[in-house]
């Protein structure tokens, strides 16, 4: 049917069907559920009609989905309906397949039956208000296709992140089991060969010293790395804790850059619903920025706050360092002339992976601050945040502090 026709034929049937139908075509767009709707709609809609099932076509445009098995497009009453795309009557006379079309394809199928023969009047009122849904149906697949990849992502996004701490987790015990028993084995040797030498070969003896100070400074570093890969905290006690444990160990000095104050808020009651994979990117991030402080800013303090909202994370380290040119950092073609530069992609990277943002904001003299958004899979964004979004950091750029 075109133009007013199936409005007309509706409003023939009094105002309340009016009001139901707006009622079904304003409800949440989530499928099977609008399906389920439309369905009890026509039931009681119709003045002969018993049952009613609504078929919607896959993403993949291959079967229909309905409450019971899926439907092959041209098996059956209903798969035939689809693939050709006209009404059919059922060989009983009790019933008929409505086809829904919309996109330039058969979107739906509405099956209905009925005790005795079925009147020629309802199944107009099913044509109606199969023209009147098309469109309805058509927003639920697209808005399916969009949560199924958003789900996607967010799966792929939890594999790859579980890859990556898989691969530190093995370099984690090769290094443990490898390197580090080397060092302490070496450690073992030199410490005998210093009381073996003789006391008039004291040139001897100092650089055996030496060895053993270089021997434990390099045991000291092995260690630090091995819990870096994978601080076990992470694991145990969760993000507030890992964030702790980072601090400490920034400020005890007993790496090779010194020491660094770092102080660490948290904000928010979250914490517990965010997924492992979320949290361990956030950690990598807070990581490879306490790390970049350390190494190349010349820092004394670096505040890190970690906040959680209803829909969002957001994690902020900011240094009181040198600050340095973003342009320096990031020049062109992507290959930056600091050997942080690819630790500033790594920290993007990262949070792009899980569908977030970072902002690195820095200039000589001033400090840097790297500020990550990062959204909660699942969780849907509150009235006003999209104008609060406009506020947060939308990727790497230079000026001053946030």
């Amino acid at each position: 049917m075109t133009g007013a026709r199936p409005l007309d034929l509706l409003a023939g049937r009094g105002s309340d069907l009016l009001v139901r139908v707006a009622g079904v075509a304003c409800s949440d767009r989530e499928l099977p559920l609008m399906a389920e709707r439309l369905a009890e709609l026509v039931v009681r809609s119709a003045r002969a009609l018993t049952f009613c099932d609504v078929y919607v076509l896959d993403d993949e445009e291959r079967v229909l989905e309905w409450r019971g098995a899926p439907v092959p497009l041209g098996e059956g009453e209903v798969g035939r309906v689809a693939a050709h795309g006209r009404a059919r009557a059922h060989p009983d006379g009790r019933g008929a397949a409505v086809p829904v079309h919309g996109d330039g394809i058969v979107i739906a199928v509405v099956d209905v039956r009925s005790a005795g023969p079925c009147p020629p009047g309802d199944v107009a009122l099913v044509t109606a208000l199969a023209g009147l849904f098309a469109p309805v149906l058509s927003s639920c697949r697209r808005l399916r296709t969009a949560r199924e990849r958003e789900h996607a992502a967010e799966r792929f996004a939890e594999r790859a992140v579980e890859a990556q701490e898989a691969e530190r987790s093995r370099l984690s015990r090769e290094i443990h089991d490898g390197i580090a028993q080397r060092l302490a084995s070496l450690g073992f040797h030199l410490s005998a060969a210093e009381r073996a030498l003789p006391e008039h070969h004291p040139e001897g003896l100092a650089q055996i010293m030496m060895a053993r100070r270089l021997c434990e400074l390099a045991a000291a570093e092995t260690r630090a790395a091995i819990g870096g890969l994978r601080p076990p905290v992470l694991d145990d006690l969760g993000l507030s804790a890992a964030l702790a444990t980072l601090a400490r160990e920034a400020g005890d000095g007993s790496g090779a850059h010194g020491a660094l104050d770092v102080t660490v808020t948290v904000e928010g009651e979250l914490e517990d619903e965010l997924p492992d994979h979320v949290q361990t990117a956030l950690y990598r991030i807070a990581q490879e920025a306490v790390g970049n402080s350390l190494r190349h800013a010349s820092a004394s303090r670096v505040d890190l706050l970690l906040e959680h909202s209803s829909d969002r994370v957001r994690l902020k380290v900011a240094d009181d360092g040198s600050g340095f040119s973003m342009r320096d950092v990031l020049a062109r073609g992507g290959r930056g002339r600091r050997p942080d530069s690819y630790g500033l992609r790594g920290m993007r990277e990262r949070a792009e992976l899980l569908g977030g943002r970072v902002a690195v904001t820095s200039r000589p003299g001033v400090g840097t601050t790297v500020e990550a958004v990062v959204p909660i899979p699942g969780r849907r964004p509150e009235a006003g945040a999209q104008a609060r979004s406009r506020s947060e950091p939308q990727g790497e750029r230079s000026g001053p502090g946030l």
